[in-house]
């Protein structure tokens, strides 16, 4: 299904570009419609049945005459402006993909029909989560290393941290106005295509990893409960966009976070080997141990313990032989976050995980 999107602009020139940009880009995706003149675009909105209709700010759309289903947003020139005349503005001078992102999210919030798999396959992506017991190991490091190495393979890959206070923005970069911020409103208001939402969020890193930019402020993942969670991994997984979503999560042994870990394929446990982070995670693998016995969630089964910034001279391996040993690190030098996650990312270690 295209969405159906209608352009009113009265330069002819960045018309001609913007139809022929989105066309060449996004054909399978969307269908444009040009104008410049209002009454006419008014009309095809009925018409045509337009899902999206961009206006340029020098035009006065009456709201009246724009279907409600129909998502509506001014094109604006300066970059910083996000609402004019009371409704949304996107700037009309980005690139063709940070606008497209924009045309899915007004989608997203008119739209509750679910969106299509962009995969033939069928199969759900592999949920590999990075946590630690030991706390203070490098954790996101490694997490995010190993998402960068599945997308060297050439994996579809999505880094989502749900860290309370992490975020992907420390390991990745990428051009976009939405943040995770967007997809807890869109979870907590059950309203929308949620999946939209998703697609229209994500942002994608020179190297390939997908990731949603941190909320504004931690107290907004504060807010983020067990049904939302469940909800975000259940439609992310059923979207067989990606192969594998790599998680970093805040360690815990209650309901809700055992209900998350229940969603994966494999729990990776990361400990630099020094003697009070083997304490902490073999008092935290006897607690799994006993959890387990009354329950069938086989969680011992998925555990895999990393070793981080390991050296022989200040660290041990755990004295656990029923706790499955991926590889180790090594402590690398670098101050570069790039240039560490290259370092990490490049060691074969880590195809032992899944």
């Amino acid at each position: 299904m295209k969405i159906k999107v209608a352009v009113l602009e009265k330069d002819q020139t960045y018309l001609n570009r913007f139809v022929a940009a989105f066309g060449a880009k996004y054909a399978d995706k969307l269908e444009i419609y040009s104008f410049t003149e209002l009454n006419i675009a008014l009309a095809a909105l009925k018409d045509s049945r337009i899902d999206i209709f961009l206006a340029d700010e020098s035009f006065e759309a009456p709201a009246e005459k724009i279907p409600a289903r129909c998502g509506f947003a001014y094109f604006v020139e300066p970059a910083d402006i996000k609402e004019i005349k009371g409704k949304p503005a996107i700037c009309k001078f980005q690139k063709a993909d940070i606008i497209y992102k924009e045309i899915l999210n007004l989608y997203s919030e008119q739209s509750g029909v679910v969106a299509k798999s962009r995969m033939e396959s069928g199969e759900e992506a592999k949920v590999i989560l990075f946590t630690s017991p030991a706390g203070g190991t490098g954790t996101s490091t490694i997490a995010a290393a190993y998402a960068l190495r599945k997308a060297m393979q050439g994996m579809q890959v999505l880094y989502l941290n749900l860290e309370t206070f992490g975020t992907a923005d420390s390991y990745f970069q990428a051009e976009g106005n939405f943040d995770f911020s967007d997809i807890l409103f869109a979870l907590k208001s059950r309203k929308g295509n949620l999946a939209m939402k998703l697609e229209s969020c994500v942002k994608e890193d020179v190297n390939g990893v997908r990731f949603y930019s941190g909320a504004k402020l931690a107290l907004d993942r504060m807010e983020m409960n067990m049904d939302d969670t469940l909800s975000l991994l259940e439609e992310l997984k059923k979207s067989n966009v990606y192969d594998y979503i790599v998680i970093d999560y805040d360690f815990g042994l209650d309901k809700e976070t055992r209900t998350v870990w229940k969603q994966t394929n494999s729990i990776v446990w990361i400990s630099d080997g020094s003697v009070h982070a083997n304490q902490k995670t073999e008092r935290a693998y006897q607690s799994v141990a006993i959890l387990e016995r009354n329950s069938e969630d086989e969680m011992e089964e998925r555990l895999k313990l990393v070793y981080n910034r390991f050296s022989d001279k200040t660290g041990s391996r755990l004295e656990n032989e029923e706790l499955e040993v991926a590889g180790g690190v090594p402590a690398y030098g670098y101050s570069d976050i790039g240039q560490l996650l290259g370092q990490i990312a490049a060691l074969e270690m880590l195809d032992n995980i899944d």
